[in-house]
């Protein structure tokens, strides 16, 4: 038995990277796939069957059970029948896996408007549409008094986390679906719905366009040394938070080769106050360095003590 035997998964851009090897690491776990790929190229243009339906192929020649979707995620209606499918397919849903990506890499004063628009709606708005959808669905299945045990499962980024130089659009849209997931955690917890968030770093077709990992990344040319780039490291982090077991939800994770690690949520770090009245800009000048990490403040002295009290 598989630790996903009978969990009916949605995976969005599973035809190729790192979104194929979640397909069939899920059906080789007992799961029952929708392959979604629209089929277009690193920049969302284009589209194609064959990316998903080899997949599918893949799956069913190992004797797993999968359907293949070639609807865009950023589609509204498009993600809506995708739900849909999985739900007709296969009699219900249990795991959505976000995924589906694109780049249009470009320093912030040459990035065009539909560099932006592109990048911003098929990782943000291509996160939202097929959650949407899920989410009605589950809650429909709450009212109707069946027990739900799903899980949802977003792809953010270091990107997004961390930031990267090139990547204003991919980066915001990638902080974006970290903070939707959390989100999501704290909206659809009441209808037994978990979501999560990972950062993988792997070699696919869009990192390796990534500034500054195009050499990093590649694959090590000694088959004995363990491979810390290849995509199938990424997807039994994935498998683990779409089993009915996984306790977390709320929580974005690190996974890159052997290792997976918890970010620490934003929380408040230093602070100052003045005594509940409207700071001035003179006192900020004074206090204001306060605020900087220990060991890289500067100025402040007598004033900055006076300020705080």
């Amino acid at each position: 038995m598989g630790s996903l035997d009978g969990r009916v998964t949605v995976i969005t851009g599973a035809g190729r990277g790192i979104g194929r090897q979640h397909a069939l690491f899920f059906a080789g776990e007992g799961a029952k796939v929708v392959v979604n790929d629209l089929g277009g190229d690193i920049h969302g243009e284009g589209g194609d069957r064959a990316p998903a339906q080899r997949v599918v192929d893949e799956i069913l020649a190992m004797g797993g059970e999968a359907v293949a979707n070639t609807d865009s995620v950023a589609d509204f209606e498009g993600a809506k029948r995708l739900i849909d499918q999985a739900i007709e397919v296969f009699g219900d849903l249990h795991v959505l896996v976000n995924n589906a990506g694109i780049l249009r890499d470009s320093m912030l004063v040459n990035m065009t408007e539909g560099d932006w628009d592109s990048v911003i709606a098929v990782h943000l708005k291509g996160h939202f549409c097929p959650t949407r959808h899920a989410a009605a669905y589950w809650r429909e299945q709450v009212k109707a008094g069946n027990e739900v045990n799903a899980s949802i499962i977003n792809t953010s980024s270091t990107s997004g986390v961390l930031g990267n130089v090139g990547q204003t659009n991919y980066g915001a849209a990638k902080a974006g679906i970290a903070a939707f997931s959390n989100i999501c955690a704290l909206e659809l917890g009441r209808y037994g719905v978990r979501s999560n968030a990972i950062t993988p770093i792997a070699r696919t077709r869009l990192t390796e366009q990534t500034p500054g990992l195009e050499d990093v990344i590649k694959a090590p040319t000694d088959p004995s040394v363990f491979d810390m780039y290849a995509p199938e490291n990424i997807s039994p982090l994935m498998g683990y938070l779409a089993t009915a077991e996984c306790p977390f939800s709320g929580e974005t994770f690190f996974v890159q080769g052997d290792v997976v690690a918890r970010y620490q949520p934003y929380s408040i770090a230093e602070k100052i106050s003045n005594d509940k009245e409207r700071w001035t800009v003179a006192q900020l000048i004074a206090a204001g360095p306060s605020l900087a990490p220990e060991g890289e403040r500067r100025g402040g002295g007598a004033e900055m003590g006076r300020a705080l009290g």
